[in-house]
């Protein structure tokens, strides 16, 4: 109570962190953490909303979580002041900002995790020249945007800080929101990507010095000295991290070995360093977030340290805390105050005056050393992306009295304006087209045995990989000819989380998955693929690719093609359970299948697995399997007939194959045999075709006879005569003793089952693949590549391309 001779002012009481509850007659709305309850849940629920809405633009979550908070603010709900006053109360404020400055400085903490300063140490002169265009020139005409706008809007604003601030915010590439675009489009390991992501980085770091610079300007004492001591402390500090912090983390990294977890002291202590440097930071007058991304820049990058620090804090940090942040803008965004056609041609000189600075000054530099036209202006548009630390430049102005309300809310529309046009104008104008030299081998079935038969395995968790390592064993026979070389993928989906980016940056030069050599953060799923290669006479490629799942066919048909393999096995989208049914993993593995099939540059297998093995690898000397071929004729039944006779060379696999005849014209019994073609003007066979299938179907038998007479103890062959479909059913039913199923995916014959909710497998397949079929018996669905069923190839084939781009034959160590 603070009163004078005139009047009272009586000033509000603090909030009471928790209620009594509504019973007691209390509005929990008028406590702190009930409130502060209610607002993160609202930030949450309003942000992923509009991801989602979002989603299908390829907009970066950011673009979200800025228009959540404008939505929330003064310019939208806000003008609702009853709402205002009940959700975001003034008293309440305090609370909501510390627990986003305190989201915010975790989050910068992971922001220099993923920063590593040994690969802008190696930026070539190339990237190096690129960024500091791509900031100089954004920064001089930031600050001649400032004499405008400090001549109308802004009047009476401290001259030098201003202009600081305005140029920073011009100038600034928002590095983690990029790397997320970059992965979308999927150009962060093409040529294109790496330079931008290296100038993002110098970028990033260059932001951050002029940024020190410009708080240490913006102080309310006008001093020049105090300006001196402000960057002479914060220099102070940052050597004082170097020489001391640096190595005592590297010490808890170093007794944090691979395998074994880290100690619960070692994440307390890191995480009170972040706290600590915020302090002291805050202290020196250059705000807290810069001693929290200082601690993440020199915490060893190398061994699982870094890795386990991001696991602990990321899903809080940016999906509770950080989501505060954007909102806690927002209620400062008015953007009702851009009124009128002064304010409304500002917010047009300033985003034109943002993007022409960046573009400009990178293309003019990329073309100077001798990047294409094409992929120049792709690279300014790129710089140009805005973000995160934009909008901290900006808050912090705003709370130094530097920016006014107005200015404030022209450059919060900027921002948005800038980062959401990136996505659009570089799918518009860069399109790299996938190239890649033909090959011969697409199929099993081959005139030439002796040749190398490559497999890509595709599995998306452990429980694909030991139904697919047996299987594998099964196939690579014992013979020296024809030897088996697997390709070992494993599909991560490309998350939001930074972890996802900082695996991606490891990829490979040429964009395609990246393939593990010397790693010391080791996938412990391709750990098991090299070793069963160590202990088989396999050659085993781990490599691993991460993408959205909706795109993620294009990097297995890619690989695919690369590696010239001429067979993908991919899992199932179901699992078995314990009690036997099969329960899918969700539509958006069902649908990646589908499009696999549709586009591969091979054939394809996909694998119903139903315990092939059990649990666990088995060894070469303990194989025993019983393989059956269903028999109806077709391309694909004659590629699984080659996959089965490849496997019938392991003396543990016996093979039975069991032709399917009809008295009848044919095995379709008067229903309509269907192509399932990869469009949607689905092809039906005609009588020509059935006619040619049936001869080589014919010649086909024949060689599996003359196999036969060499290996008949291991290969039994019968035929069956079926009149109706009833009747192949229960031919089927009495295989299900068999260990696995090899049948074609598009035989001659009509559905065995009225309705399938996986009818991509056929009309064989999906009867096998049914819970009602069997519980024991695993099934490969087998697709043989046609030239032209593959209207669409995701690779342009080049006869010279194998000139220029040289792709092994056997798969050597490549330096990731």
């Amino acid at each position: 109570m603070a009163t004078a001779n005139v009047s009272t002012v009586v000033c509000p009481a603090p909030m009471k962190a928790t209620s009594n509850g509504s019973f007691q007659g209390e509005n929990p709305l008028d406590f702190a953490l009930p409130l502060v309850i209610l607002q993160i849940c609202m930030v949450v629920v309003l942000t992923r909303l509009l991801a989602f809405i979002l989603k299908p633009l390829r907009q970066p979550r950011v673009i979200a979580e800025i228009i959540g908070g404008v939505l929330l603010g003064p310019s939208a709900l806000g003008r609702n002041k009853a709402f205002l006053h009940t959700v975001f109360p003034p008293k309440s404020m305090t609370v909501l900002d510390t627990l986003a400055n305190i989201g915010l400085l975790f989050f910068l903490f992971l922001v220099g995790l993923e920063l590593d300063f040994r690969s802008i140490r190696h930026t070539g002169k190339k990237a190096l020249g690129i960024a500091v265009a791509g900031i100089s020139l954004p920064f001089m005409l930031g600050i001649g945007t400032s004499f405008v706008l400090r001549s109308t809007v802004s009047k009476g604003v401290a001259h030098g800080p201003f202009l600081v601030f305005m140029g920073v915010a011009m100038s600034i590439t928002a590095f983690p929101v990029l790397a997320r675009i970059l992965a979308e489009l999927k150009l962060l390991t093409t040529d294109i990507g790496r330079i931008a992501m290296s100038a993002a980085a110098v970028n990033d770091v260059a932001a951050w010095i002029l940024l020190a610079l410009a708080i240490a300007l913006s102080g309310t004492n006008t001093s020049p000295l105090v300006s001196v001591w402000v960057l002479l402390c914060g220099a102070a500090f940052v050597t004082f991290a170097v020489l001391v912090l640096r190595p005592a983390l590297a010490v808890m990294a170093r007794r944090s070995p691979e395998g074994e977890p880290v100690k619960e002291l070692y994440i307390c202590i890191t995480l009170s360093l972040v706290l600590a440097a915020g302090f002291v930071t805050d202290t020196i007058g250059i705000h807290a977030l810069f001693g929290a991304f200082v601690v993440g820049v020199v915490v060893p990058k190398d061994g699982p340290f870094a890795g386990v620090l991001i696991e602990k804090i990321e899903d809080v940090v940016s999906g509770l805390l950080l989501p505060l942040y954007f909102v806690s803008s927002g209620l400062k965004t008015n953007v009702a105050t851009i009124s009128g056609g002064l304010s409304w041609g500002l917010l047009v000189l300033v985003i034109f005056t943002a993007c022409f600075g960046k573009v400009l000054g990178t293309l003019t530099v990329s073309m100077l050393v001798k990047v294409p036209f094409r992929e120049a202006l792709t690279l300014g548009f790129l710089m140009n992306t805005k973000g995160l630390v934009e909008l901290i430049v900006l808050n912090i102005g705003k709370d130094r009295k530097v920016l006014n309300e107005q200015t404030f809310a022209i450059m919060v529309m900027m921002a948005l304006f800038t980062t959401f046009i990136t996505t659009p104008i570089v799918t518009a104008l860069y399109k790299p087209a996938r190239k890649g030299a033909p090959y011969k081998h697409r199929t099993v079935q081959r005139k030439d045995l002796d040749t190398e038969l490559r497999v890509l395995a595709c599995f998306h968790s452990t429980r694909n990989i030991p139904a697919i390592i047996n299987l594998v064993e099964s196939s690579r026979g014992t013979r020296k000819r024809g030897r088996l070389c697997i390709y070992a993928m494993h599909l991560m989906e490309l998350s939001e989380r930074s972890s996802a980016i900082s695996m991606v940056h490891k990829a490979r030069s040429d964009g395609l998955p990246f393939w593990n050599k010397k790693r010391d953060d080791k996938d412990q799923m391709v750990i098991a693929f090299e070793a069963y290669g160590q202990l088989s006479s396999v050659s085993v490629r781990p490599m691993t690719a991460i993408s959205s799942l909706d795109n993620i066919h294009e990097d297995i048909c890619t690989s695919a093609h690369q590696k010239r393999v001429a067979m993908i096995l991919l899992p199932f989208h179901k699992h078995q359970r314990l009690d036997g049914a099969l329960e899918s993993l969700g539509s958006s593995f069902h649908a990646v299948n589908e499009r696999v099939f549709r586009q591969a540059p091979c054939s394809v297998g996909i694998l119903v697995d139903r315990g092939l093995g059990g649990t666990t690898q088995v060894s070469a000397s303990e194989v025993s399997y019983q393989v059956v071929v269903p028999f109806f004729g077709g391309r694909d039944d004659r590629e699984a007939l080659a996959y089965g006779m490849r496997m019938a060379e392991h003396p543990g696999i016996m093979l039975t194959v069991v032709k399917f005849v009809t008295s009848g014209k044919s095995l379709r019994f008067g229903a309509p045999s269907v192509r399932l073609a990869p469009n949607k003007n689905d092809k039906k066979i005609t009588a020509d075709e059935a006619d040619n299938a049936s001869e080589e179907d014919k010649v086909f038998i024949s060689e599996l006879m003359s196999l036969r007479s060499n290996k008949e103890e291991s290969i039994l062959y019968e035929e069956r005569v079926v009149e109706s479909k009833g009747e192949v059913v229960e031919a089927l039913r009495a295989l299900n003793k068999f260990n696995l199923f090899l049948v074609g995916r598009t035989p001659p014959m009509s559905p065995l089952v009225d309705r399938s909710d996986c009818p991509e497998l056929g009309p064989v397949g999906s009867f096998l693949a049914s819970s009602d079929f069997s519980t024991g018996a695993s099934v490969l669905v087998v697709q043989q590549y046609h030239p032209a069923a593959n209207l669409h190839p995701l690779v342009e084939e080049q006869d010279n391309y194998a000139e220029t781009y040289d792709v092994p034959d056997t798969p050597h160590g490549v330096q990731v």
